[in-house]
């Protein structure tokens, strides 16, 4: 890798999310439903510190002891008089607002560890010379000390995320590795346990191997308490090992949470959100993901509420067994104009679902119509902001009684805002429609890949009373006609199945969805009429899609470890798959060819022939969506691998060599953008939005405002949570 990887440019892009007028239109009941929900989100979202790695939740007490004391503005007279220069300092402004927007030092998007652009001895004098450690100078140095050689390390196995010896993670113990997690699965199953909000701890006792699955609530003691009714803590014996279930992950933050659903509560707008909110508190205070479950059930009737949220354990990307929630919380306000777009979307599903090129036995019994709303996000804590979602991630409800789909619209606003002197490997020519239809084309896919993509297939399930969701005698598999020989059994799901591919194979399904129903607007222009788009703009949406997805393809190389030949990002693993499923097809559909650049260096030109996407294109897309969906629905683990597997290989054989493109991607390559999300502040009986320029120093004084009512008691638990566990990780 090269070294640029690991450092975040001065230049990097930040953006202010715009909620102000969407804020301003609420009433006053709403505000501080809003308000109340945002608290419980960040207070979540400081979980997401200690879910990434061993340094991460020290180094973002150092920042905030830092900049509560001087803001960035005064302590850059300090950095001056330290002999740092403007740049060096800058330097670290991005790398501290890169800390915050990722909360941790590993991005998001890529799970690529980050490390400050100047010298380690710079740095060390800007902290030595901060008023905060003139204030506190034991303090502030033993902080330094217990981070600063992580901070700057990036040995091999810290540059990136994963398990065992392929990077770091804090969702398992450093001394787990993948029959860990494999077998840690397994007794899950048993129990009926999700691994949602889950973390494996193993210990070696009297020569046997010991695991603690650790909870994550506000409730420390593993015995049945007042509300909870059964629990499922305890110790069990499995296939001759000891499992204990724990609880107290993350304790105290778990508090806070709970604290401010119950404070939101007074403010719901029905009984649904009422009954929502109870269930989440109950799950966040005694790590009942059964509780949470419950919740989004009620989350789920909410129809079309003005202020929309979701809280909990949600994503499993960055668990490297595919398994375990990363916190996420978000609050929005609903766009109607846009929403009104997406809801004509979703009463066109049930005329869209037979359009897939699967036979209807795969498909869902019913299509439960969900809500489809465009939101403008005031707040979304967590490790990033994706640009849509569709959840709940949970396979029983999702089948039978429904989910919801978001987009948000102020993130899609600026999050793909491109340049053109900063677009690449593209030609002149493609760069223009690029530029102009990027953005629209964008939202028709985010669009389908949420709704009809993450909505639509069936898993066939026998459950634990050995009936089946599917006639056993009659279905019969499209790639072989055989009768169906494998099923989903018991407490099995899509991501304890798939486990380590199961999030990028979902991805690749959705985007291939969203690729192939985009070719509709041609036989059914209405698609993207449904957008505002008709004859030659639809034509030009459909090709843009199609053009973006392969180029994210190529750019998705940057994603791929070669040390390791691991992927680090589902979504781009997934761009990838698809841009070989198209360059397979073959015909002349896309081309691909290295060259060298204006500036010298090594680049490369992709491009995909618009006359051949609804012939050449769709068909290859059809062929590889229905094989995707089949091994899907039969829980074919080993066909699903062996398909997924193999068009995610990166080599330097056949007509590419994807190692050496994969290089001139890394020399290539843009920083992701970063936002910066406004607070907001109760004031007597009405709440105040603050908002921040879109700068580092603006995302850095959010961060610092946000907990300036119990700063040092947040930090202080964050410390002791982090203590507890730092034996576990090396």
């Amino acid at each position: 890798m090269v070294d640029s990887q690991y450092y975040l440019p001065n230049d990097i892009g930040i953006s202010a999310l715009d909620c102000t007028e969407a804020f301003r239109l609420l009433s006053p009941r709403e505000q501080l439903y809003a308000h109340y929900l945002s608290r419980s989100a960040w207070y979540g979202g400081l979980a997401v510190l200690l879910q990434t790695s061993p340094e991460s939740a020290s180094i973002f007490v150092l920042l905030q002891r830092l900049f509560r004391k001087q803001p960035p503005a005064q302590l850059g007279n300090v950095a001056t008089a330290a002999g740092l220069s403007p740049e060096e300092y800058q330097a670290f402004l991005v790398y501290a607002a890169g800390l915050y927007a990722n909360m941790g030092n590993y991005k998001s998007f890529g799970d690529t560890k980050f490390i400050p652009n100047l010298p380690k001895e710079n740095l060390k004098a800007l902290v030595w010379q901060s008023q905060a450690f003139q204030d506190s100078p034991s303090e502030m140095e033993a902080l330094w000390d217990s981070c600063s050689t992580l901070l700057y390390s990036l040995e091999d196995k810290q540059k990136q995320l994963g398990l065992g010896d392929k990077g770091i993670t804090t969702y398992f113990s450093g001394n787990c590795c993948l029959e860990d997690a494999e077998l840690a699965q397994k007794f899950l199953d048993s129990k009926n346990l999700s691994a949602y909000n889950t973390r494996l701890f193993k210990k070696k006792s009297e020569g046997k191997s010991c695991y603690e699955v650790r909870l994550a609530s506000a409730v420390q003691e593993d015995c049945a308490v007042d509300g909870e009714g059964e629990t499922r803590c305890g110790r069990y014996n499995f296939e001759d090992r000891v499992f204990t279930v724990s609880r107290g992950d993350y304790d105290h933050l778990m508090k806070k949470v709970s604290e401010n659903l119950e404070k939101a509560k007074d403010h719901a707008a029905n009984e649904n959100q009422k009954r929502m909110l109870e269930e989440y508190s109950r799950s966040f205070t005694f790590g009942s993901v059964e509780a949470h479950k419950e919740g989004s059930r009620f989350w789920i009737k909410d129809k079309g509420p003005i202020v929309e949220s979701y809280i909990g354990f949600i994503e499993s990307y960055r668990d490297p067994f595919g398994s375990r929630g990363e916190f996420e919380g978000f609050v929005a306000v609903v766009n109607k104009a846009m929403s009104e777009c997406f809801a004509k979307l979703v009463s066109s599903a049930e005329v869209l679902l037979p359009e897939l090129p699967w036979p209807k036995d795969f498909e869902k019994d019913r299509f439960l119509l969900p809500d489809f709303t465009s939101l403008d996000v005031l707040t979304f804590a967590g490790s990033g902001i994706p640009a849509g979602i569709n959840i709940p991630n949970y396979d029983d409800i999702r089948q039978s009684e429904g989910f919801k789909n978001v987009s948000l619209g102020n993130v899609l606003a600026v999050a793909y805002a491109t340049q053109k002197d900063k677009l690449t490997f593209l030609d002149e020519e493609d760069k223009d429609v690029y530029i102009k239809w990027k953005g629209p084309s964008f939202e028709v896919q985010v669009g389908l890949h949420e709704l009809l993509g993450h909505g639509s297939g069936k898993l066939f399930v026998q459950d634990e009373k050995g009936t089946f969701n599917f006639e056993q005698d009659n279905v019969r598999n499209p790639e072989t006609g055989e009768k169906i020989t494998t099923w989903y059994k018991g407490n099995e799901t899509w991501d304890s199945k798939f486990s380590t591919i199961s999030c990028s194979y979902e991805e690749c399904r959705a985007e291939c969805v969203g690729l192939y129903l985009s070719v509709l607007c041609r036989c059914c222009p209405w698609v993207c009429s449904i957008f505002g788009h008709e004859g030659e703009d639809a034509e030009e949406v459909v090709y843009v899609n199609w053009l973006n997805m392969v180029r994210a393809g190529l750019l998705g190389l940057e994603f791929y470890t070669s040390e390791s030949k691991s992927w680090r990002q589902a979504h781009m693993q997934a761009r990838f798959v698809i841009l070989r499923v198209l360059l397979e097809a073959g015909e002349g559909l896309v081309t691909l060819k290295e060259s060298t650049g204006k500036d010298g260096r090594p680049d490369a030109l992709i491009t995909l022939d618009r006359s051949k996407i609804h012939t050449v294109g769709k068909g290859a897309i059809e062929r590889f969506l229905c094989k995707l969906q089949v091994l899907k629905s039969t829980a074919d683990v080993e066909g699903g691998r062996a398909l997924y597997e193999g068009y995610s290989a990166v080599s330097d054989g056949g007509s590419h060599n994807f190692l050496c493109l994969r290089e001139t991607v890394l020399q290539r390559k843009e920083a992701r953008k970063m936002f910066v999300q406004a607070n907001t502040r109760v004031k007597g009986d009405s709440v105040e939005l603050v908002e921040y320029e879109g700068s580092a120093a603006g995302l850095i004084c959010s961060f610092t405002e946000r907990f300036a009512d119990d700063s040092e008691e947040v930090e202080a638990h964050l410390l002791e949570l982090n203590k507890r566990d730092a034996p576990c990780w090396f």
